[in-house]
């Protein structure tokens, strides 16, 4: 179904589409915003998944209160 979508033609087709509707003065915050959220995406999927400092304190503060309550 999508064997050909890729093909150099197919390609410049979608840039006339996108030009004509964004415009030249509109693609470089198109490509900046884009960018922006792939650099993101990669940093989050890089990250650890060990919670943030605030995280942790906050959890400390509910085990603490469960365990006053349990008690």
């Amino acid at each position: 179904m999508f064997e050909g979508l890729f093909r150099p033609m197919h390609l410049l087709v979608i840039l006339v589409i996108v030009l004509i509707i964004f415009g030249p003065g509109k693609l470089p915050q198109i490509g900046e915003g884009l960018g922006k959220s792939i650099r993101g995406f990669k940093k989050a999927m890089s990250e650890k998944d060990e919670p943030k400092e605030d995280e942790k304190s906050e959890t400390k503060a509910i085990e603490q209160k469960d365990e006053k309550k349990n008690a």
